[in-house]
């Protein structure tokens, strides 16, 4: 188990201009499997500390925490929006009510933690990204549900990230089958480690109950690169079919003239979110 270091309950890093919608707790978490510390962001639904309340809650774990709740802090100053979203759509009854975390990066390790992988372009000669599941089920994932009221079980969990987050994300949801129900890849580099991860999920079966698949035809702004981006996505939607996942489980959203940005993948959470969790209505 990760040691506590400290708890701060919402104004994230006492930001006078915070755009932080509802409940967001901040803590650091010191990871013995990484050797690093980091901030666990975990933003609660309208109602989780009513007097009474010992309800439980589906969980999504996302990527680029930074990136996903406060403009102040996020990269370019734009952020995912995914508090305002989640608000909204719980209480527009669209999604269950349930619990958001955000996992921070770490920064210049970002890419060593987030390529599973060898590569040449990008360079890392040592990535650590194999640990990286080990990470989420032995410290990430027993933080939060000692210290929240988590729905137990896949159909209750959900992974995703953008980009090499959305690589990690989708690795790990692979490396632990069973585990996560719900998988968001956004914008997934498929090119690194010469397509390794996409050459991985051809033998791959137990997939996620639902996975939203997305990507913008204009990623990088030259179109050649942007068209053997599309293709590795229209690949990996083609094996996810092959292995029976059909329009209810997998949704590909390929957006024309979307680019690689924060602002893009804000665009598309709320369709994302709903598509993954909202099913769960039903079961309520």
């Amino acid at each position: 188990m990760p040691e506590i270091v400290q708890e701060q309950k919402a104004k994230i890093e006492n930001h006078l201009n915070s755009s932080v919608t509802g409940d967001l707790r901040l803590h650091d978490l010191r990871s013995k499997i990484f050797r690093n510390t980091r901030n666990l962001r975990v933003w609660l639904p309208p109602g989780y500390d009513e007097a009474g309340n010992s309800r439980r809650y589906p969980v999504f774990y996302l990527q680029d925490g930074q990136n996903l709740f406060d403009r102040t802090i996020a990269f370019g100053g734009v952020e995912w929006q995914v508090d305002e979203t989640a608000d909204r759509l719980i209480r527009e009854k669209r999604i269950p009510p349930m619990i958001m975390v955000g996992i921070d990066n770490m920064q210049e390790a970002r890419i060593r933690e987030y390529l599973p992988y060898r590569s040449f372009n990008p360079p890392v000669l040592r990535p650590q990204g194999k640990h990286y599941p080990d990470f989420m089920l032995r410290e990430v994932m027993p933080f939060v549900e000692q210290h929240y009221r988590i729905a137990k079980g896949a159909e209750n969990t959900g992974i995703g990230g953008s980009s090499l987050g959305a690589i990690i994300s989708m690795y790990t949801a692979m490396a632990l089958r069973g585990t996560f129900g719900r998988l968001l890849v956004e914008s997934p580099s498929l090119f690194i480690s010469s397509r390794q991860l996409l050459r991985d999920s051809r033998a791959f079966q137990d997939w996620p109950h639902r996975i939203f698949l997305a990507m913008g035809t204009r990623e990088t702004g030259r179109e050649d690169k942007d068209a053997i981006f599309v293709e590795d996505v229209r690949e990996l939607g083609a094996i996810l079919k092959r292995r029976g996942l059909g329009t209810e489980r997998l949704m590909v959203n390929i957006q024309e003239g979307a680019p690689h940005s924060e602002g893009a993948w804000a665009g598309r959470f709320p369709q994302a979110l709903s598509f993954l969790f909202g099913e769960q209505l039903h079961h309520l």
